[in-house]
């Protein structure tokens, strides 16, 4: 028996960590066996990393320490729980991978997706729920927070890439395993969308 796989993503401010939050408890909540994680970190290991990826890194150095983190909660997390049957809910995978280290940080993307698909042992979402929302609103959403990671502190530019990267993925993605949700709804608007796109 094999789980279900659902990861949830979006620019900086979409409220995607939000709704992944509540998507878990309502999953929970409804009998389901859920383990919610986040990317990077969700291990011991991967906090570590989390710690890293405060500080101004290469390029390639900060691509591969999100690579780290990946394969860890591949192995220490998220194979396990799919393996028991368990519903992984997680904030952030190989999506923001690809848009932030290679659409916007302009990584060669052969290399980055090789790399990506090692540390990932071939785990990917069954279900990738993006959140889209307009860079220059997002990030005005997270003025004062103190835990984002170097990346979310770039450029509106840089996050404009970065939500091109997302639209390309998106567009290119196996019918039915991305829905679209708009990050300018109310939490409330926004974690009932994922729910209804949850369920189906």
């Amino acid at each position: 028996m094999s789980g279900r796989f659902i990861v949830f993503e979006g620019g900086e401010g979409s409220g995607k960590s939000t709704a992944a939050a509540t998507t878990a408890k309502r999953l929970e909540s409804a009998g389901v066996d859920v383990v919610l994680t986040r990317e990077p970190g969700g291990t011991a290991a991967g906090e570590r990393v989390r710690a890293l990826l405060h500080h101004d890194l290469a390029p390639w150095a900060e691509a591969f320490a999100f690579l780290v983190a990946r394969a860890q909660i591949v192995e220490e997390v998220i194979r396990p729980a799919l393996a028991r049957g368990a519903t992984v809910v997680c904030d952030r995978y190989e999506a923001s991978f690809i848009a932030y280290q290679g659409y916007a940080r302009g990584l060669e993307m052969a290399p980055l997706l090789a790399a990506n698909e090692a540390a990932t042992g071939g785990v990917h979402a069954d279900l990738t729920v993006y959140l889209d929302i307009e860079p220059g609103v997002g990030l005005k959403r997270k003025l004062g927070e103190d835990e984002a990671i170097r990346t979310g502190l770039e450029t509106v530019d840089f996050h404009r890439k970065v939500r091109a990267g997302y639209l390309s993925q998106m567009r290119e993605a196996r019918a039915g395993s991305w829905i679209l949700l708009d990050g300018t709804l109310g939490a409330d608007e926004v974690a009932d969308a994922a729910w209804v796109a949850v369920q189906g």
